[in-house]
């Protein structure tokens, strides 16, 4: 997906990513960092992914999770399940379900899978820092967030227009000494003002993976959020 999507069953504006359906596959031969190496070693987007268990990643068979979205009084939501090594999926939203292999892609199948990639650059962002190629990374230390004011430390994403998820399109990732993410940004083709600004909360931590389960902006009626998170 190459901008912020319009899903038109959820009658949202969410952050999109372009419909690749290589993406298991390349997460299955990503980057690795030495375990030997500290947290000051690691470079800042290392730093980022580390800290929410990135490198146990390797070690899940399975993920599943409820992608929710309130917005204006509305509620709606889609659950997933996830295998990432077999590329196995299955989609159920409303009374529907939709089971595929993400290595054997028809047009019905692309079509929910561009919903999966949604769903899980949401869910897994961090991750996705190490796992897309044609990045370009910057960083600013000790800047205010656009949310909360507080003073925090800054890294922009800005995909080139050679591929990964979102071509021309920038996040900016503002995060604590810690490393962990306390809010973002989304900036359609690079443009200087926000397309869409949210939270990042209520970590929870799943077989070692540390996940940001609550997006919320600033005007209190746009709220996504996860629910049903089960890793084996």
């Amino acid at each position: 997906m190459k901008y912020l999507l319009v899903i038109a069953c959820f009658s949202i504006t969410l952050i999109g990513c372009k419909n690749n359906t290589n993406t298991t596959t390349k997460q299955e031969n990503t980057k690795t960092v030495s375990k030997e190496k500290s947290m000051e070693n690691l470079s800042t987007v290392e730093a980022i992914a580390y800290k929410n268990g990135f490198e146990n990643w390797k070690n899940i068979n399975e993920i599943a999770f409820t992608f929710n979205v309130d917005r204006q009084g509305n509620h709606s939501e889609r659950s997933w399940i996830w295998n990432p090594k077999t590329n196995e999926m299955k989609m159920m939203a409303d009374k529907d379900s939709v089971s595929y292999n993400r290595s054997k892609m028809d047009s019905i199948a692309m079509a929910n899978d561009a919903n999966f990639i949604n769903d899980q650059y949401w869910l897994l962002a961090p991750f996705n820092l190490l796992w897309d190629d044609s990045i370009k990374f910057s960083e600013k230390k000790t800047v205010v967030a656009p949310i909360s004011k507080d003073t925090l430390n800054l890294l922009t994403a800005t995909y080139t227009s050679n591929g990964g998820y979102t071509p021309g399109d920038a996040y900016d990732f503002y995060y604590g000494d810690d490393f962990i993410v306390k809010e973002w940004t989304y900036r359609k083709g690079n443009a200087t003002e926000p397309s869409m600004t949210t939270t990042w909360e209520e970590y929870q931590k799943f077989y070692g993976l540390n996940i940001a389960t609550m997006h919320k902006d600033t005007s209190g009626n746009f709220k996504l959020y996860f629910t049903n998170i089960s890793v084996k």
